[in-house]
């Protein structure tokens, strides 16, 4: 990973998870706690993608086995948030820029769900069988319900820290293709596209070029008249 993306990603991760623990876990709300460490993980994969996500999702996952007060397996949630990050970035478009939020939101639901299911399947794999006193249904909803909440305050901030950190990257680098790579950094849930904008410089360009053609037409077409009026004027004397 690029250092620009390691050092956000890293402070985002634990500002996240210290929230998570001394606030949002404390709120003694039904169901499943605000997940706000898998909305970061959300935010960043789909900037990133998935192998950015993968890697930032395991450090993630990992730092919340190792934080208190963690009663699981260390890994269990590493191994979540790794898949969930993976398979969100996967949904990144080839031009880097969601052009809506429709997306970024269905995936905040395939990710809520997804990861209440897989904590609960690797926990029965390891005799954590809390999920089923709970009920798994109940989770989910709760879960999906809090996630949405929170998405739309949470992942657009993520999501656009994290474009204008690689947009500062291409920026510094003064390479040819950083020009051919400023298109994709756009967030599509805050601006617009610039195609009228592209379309009225082409038209610019085209006019100049067809102004510039004429006048050399005519200068062509002047000399040739003046090595005409030359040649005449020789035959006569």
């Amino acid at each position: 990973m690029r250092i620009n993306r390691i050092l956000l990603s890293a402070p985002l991760v634990v500002v996240a998870l210290v929230v998570q623990v001394t606030i949002l876990a404390r709120l003694q709300l039904p169901g499943a706690v605000p997940d706000l460490l898998l909305l970061v993980v959300v935010g960043l994969a789909l900037v990133y993608g998935h192998v950015g996500g993968a890697l930032v999702g395991f450090f993630a996952g990992l730092l919340a086995d190792l934080a208190p007060p963690s009663d699981h397996a260390i890994g269990r949630y590493a191994l979540v948030l790794c898949v969930i990050g993976y398979a969100a970035g996967l949904t990144r478009p080839d031009s880097g820029r969601h052009r809506s939020a429709t997306l970024p939101l269905l995936v905040v639901i395939g990710a809520a769900i997804g990861s209440t299911l897989m904590y609960a399947g690797v926990g029965a794999l390891v005799g954590d069988t809390a999920a089923r006193h709970v009920g798994i249904v109940g989770l989910l909803l709760s879960a999906t319900l809090y996630d949405l909440l929170l998405a739309p305050f949470t992942v657009p901030l993520v999501m656009a820290l994290a474009r204008r950190t690689d947009s500062d990257l291409l920026a510094g680098d003064g390479s040819g293709s950083s020009g051919g790579s400023a298109g994709d950094l756009g967030y599509g849930w805050l601006t617009t596209g610039t195609g009228l904008k592209a379309s009225r410089g082409a038209m610019k360009s085209l006019r100049a070029g067809a102004r510039i053609g004429s006048q050399r037409g005519s200068l062509l077409g002047k000399s040739a008249r003046d090595k005409v009026g030359r040649i005449k004027g020789v035959k006569r004397l």
